[in-house]
């Protein structure tokens, strides 16, 4: 079934304006694929800016919150009728349907996407690494795993693959916004580790006194994000070499952010971080070179201690 152009280009403006990196990476699919990837993907976006009140990713401190459980509750209906192949709720919607349709997405997926964005309705505490983790899960673990079904892989194995790279990905966007976010309300780094650096309050993540604190915290978290990056290669590895090229860019992207975090130190929130054009080309080069290599080498079992998806 063909989809409706102008849902199309409404999907294509949203991957450009809510992820430079993505939109970059996703034109490396074939045209079937790029379709059902930036549909998805719309959906996500469409879903975190109702939530928090933002437009594509943007005016998040701005954003109106109020009503969170009962955003979540028109979502989880709406999302439910796309499903069901009874999209009621405008051109997001129905492209979720027919990404739906295309790739036999299992509902239970897109709903504990959802369940992630009620995490942070609810405000939910971050004690440990395994608390950020099961957010992590939900918020990118999952997109992984149905991007690996739009890209015709449903070896769970190569799942498995897939969520570490989503969250690696949510490990770093974590690490990367970490100011941001407390200025919301929101600190998804360890409590644990953040005691450990003696910062104890949301008041304490914003001062700038414990910038260089803060940055050891983060840097443990692209610490601990760097196994599941190095585990996603064997699922680049088992995807058709043009999806494995676009992943392997993004990956490549993404883990840069994580490195220049680090080397930032208690800089790394005087800006956003992010990568320029020219990096983006360099890492379109080198993620060639890893989807071709990925192919041609055996994968080892995934390591134990990885968190390991529920569904």
């Amino acid at each position: 079934m063909a989809v409706d152009a102008s849902l199309l280009q409404q999907a294509a403006q949203t991957i450009r304006a809510g992820s430079k990196s993505f939109a970059t990476a996703a034109r490396l699919f074939d045209e079937s694929t790029r379709q059902s990837a930036v549909l998805l993907y719309a959906w996500c976006r469409h879903c975190d800016d109702l939530v928090d009140g933002q437009q594509l990713g943007h005016g998040q401190q701005q954003g109106d919150r109020s009503d969170g459980l009962a955003r979540l509750a028109a979502l989880e209906r709406a999302t439910r009728l796309a499903c069901a192949g009874e999209p009621a709720d405008g051109p997001v919607f129905a492209g979720l349907a027919e990404v739906v349709r295309r790739h036999a997405i299992p509902d239970r997926y897109l709903l504990e996407h959802l369940a992630g964005f009620r995490m942070d309705v609810e405000a939910r505490h971050y004690a440990r690494l395994d608390d950020t983790l099961a957010y992590c899960w939900r918020v990118a673990g999952v997109v992984g795993v149905m991007m690996a079904m739009v890209m015709g892989n449903r070896n769970p194995a190569t799942l498995d693959r897939a969520c570490d790279l989503g969250m690696a990905f949510q490990l770093t966007n974590i690490a990367r916004d970490v100011v941001e976010d407390a200025a919301i309300g929101r600190i998804y780094l360890p409590a644990t580790w953040l005691a450990d650096e003696g910062i104890l309050t949301r008041e304490d993540v914003l001062d700038p006194v414990h910038r260089a604190a803060l940055s050891r915290v983060a840097a443990r978290l692209v610490d601990a994000a760097d196994p599941y990056y190095r585990s996603a290669v064997a699922g680049i590895g088992e995807l058709p070499l043009r999806s494995a090229w676009s992943i392997a860019t993004a990956r490549g992207v993404y883990r840069d952010i994580g490195r220049k975090v680090k080397a930032h130190g208690a800089h790394a929130w005087d800006t956003r971080i992010s990568t320029t054009r020219m990096d983006k080309l360099w890492f379109l080069a080198r993620g060639a070179a890893v989807a071709v290599a990925a192919h041609g080498i055996t994968p080892q079992p995934r390591a134990a201690q990885l968190w390991k998806r529920p569904v």
